[in-house]
């Protein structure tokens, strides 16, 4: 793809390092948010339904919200820009974050599901953000920016489930419900990266670039514009949703899975821990796996994340009685999560014109969201019929299935 030229006044490599430390601030500010609904949703799903098997719902919730608003969100973003978009997402999460406090409070698992719906339509403002990383970027970096941008979310990520030992200490000296008290830290999160987006975001990316790319197509001298190359880009998406739902299946359910092989004064901290530790492994080494796709290619990296995945998998499946084992499982779970949507989003960015962007970036995250929904749902079945381990070689399906597609487009594609 030809990178975009900026015209006079424009300092275009000056704009896009802001807008990338920007977006890395917010994703810091949200990934602190995120991390508490990551840990405590199945854990108040299962505690306010009173049944276990129906702690999948919490996921399934969140990536629901995030499915229904991923396409309205890109569709925001395509005409009043990445701003626009973010705020939104950030709005309706602190609407969400309230709304679960009061479900806690009045022990409704329904209005629970609502409130963990809306923070996951934050949370697909929050996805936008990696895109947002590559609006301005040239092809040589672009896996770097957006890689560095997905790394932010390690602090945020690794911080918010650390958080709900002291959370809960000060959610009770206020009189909050239990198991809600760590949602206090993510409404101020919410709050302040609200504030960054609205105040700091400027020029908004996206508006930029769309602006830029109508100069380049008016201009007579102008190169051919950028070919659309659905196969590629259909690829990607399947990558990104497999990928996902794989990790989101198996996430969703390991709190449960540790209630029931830790010590009961132990939960909270094991839980904690391993989230935590999890979320380092999805988010940690993400310029890595950006680097090494900017480097040997999109498609390999997408691979190795298989590789990784699959090695997760088996970890979980041959230790689910194991602390320790389920804890390198969720790193390993987490680092193949990254390799592979790190380089699917980049992928999917070079193998779609500008003018498509918005609307492909919207319908990957909606198949991503909505399939994770599904397979957390089918998670609580699963573990609840075949246990922990049962439920990771199911997770090998999704896995097979990207491998097989890569094989197949590498048949069928001539190389550049």
């Amino acid at each position: 793809m030809p990178d975009l030229a900026a015209p006079a006044g424009i300092d275009l490599a000056a704009a896009q390092r802001r807008t990338v430390r920007v977006l890395a601030a917010g994703q810091v500010l949200t990934g602190v948010a995120f991390g508490a609904t990551l840990s405590l949703g199945a854990l108040l799903a299962a505690d306010l339904s009173g049944q276990e098997a129906l702690s999948g719902f919490a996921t399934a919730a969140v990536t629901l919200g995030a499915a229904l608003t991923a396409i309205p969100l890109a569709r925001l973003a395509g005409r009043r820009g990445r701003r626009v978009a973010l705020t939104t997402g950030n709005v309706a999460a602190l609407i969400g974050i309230v709304v679960v406090i009061a479900a806690a409070g009045l022990r409704l698992f329904p209005l629970l599901l609502v409130g963990i719906a809306l923070i996951g339509a934050g949370n697909a403002a929050t996805l936008q953000s990696r895109f947002a990383a590559t609006d301005l970027s040239s092809t040589a970096r672009r896996g770097r920016d957006l890689a560095t941008v997905v790394w932010a979310t390690t602090v945020g990520g690794v911080v918010g489930p650390l958080l709900l030992a002291p959370g809960e200490l000060i959610g009770a000296s206020v009189g909050m419900p239990r198991l809600t008290g760590a949602y206090l830290f993510s409404f101020a999160a919410q709050v302040c990266a609200f504030a960054l987006y609205v105040l700091v975001l400027r020029p908004d990316p996206l508006l930029l670039a769309q602006r830029l790319d109508r100069e380049k197509t008016a201009s007579a001298s102008a190169p051919a514009p950028q070919a659309d190359r659905p196969g590629l880009a259909r690829f990607a998406m399947l990558a990104v949703a497999a990928s996902h739902v794989t990790m989101a299946s198996v996430m969703a359910m390991t709190p449960v899975h540790l209630s029931h092989i830790v010590a009961p004064d132990a939960v909270t901290l094991a839980v904690g821990v391993t989230i935590a530790a999890h979320v380092f492994g999805m988010y940690g080494l993400s310029p890595v796996f950006g680097a090494l796709a900017d480097r040997f290619g999109r498609i390999r990296v997408i691979v190795l994340g298989q590789v990784l995945l699959a090695a997760s998998l088996a970890v979980a499946a041959t230790m689910p009685d194991s602390q320790a084992g389920v804890l390198v499982a969720l790193v390993l779970l987490g680092l193949g999560w990254s390799a592979a949507t790190v380089s699917g989003a980049a992928l999917l960015t070079e193998a779609t014109p500008l003018a498509l962007r918005p609307r492909r970036q919207g319908r990957s995250d909606t198949l991503m969201t909505a399939c994770a929904a599904v397979g957390s749902v089918l998670a609580g079945l699963i573990l609840g019929a075949v246990g922990y381990d049962g439920l990771a070689l199911w997770a090998l399906v999704p896995v097979s299935t990207v491998c097989l597609g890569a094989v197949l487009l590498r048949r069928t594609r001539t190389p550049a």
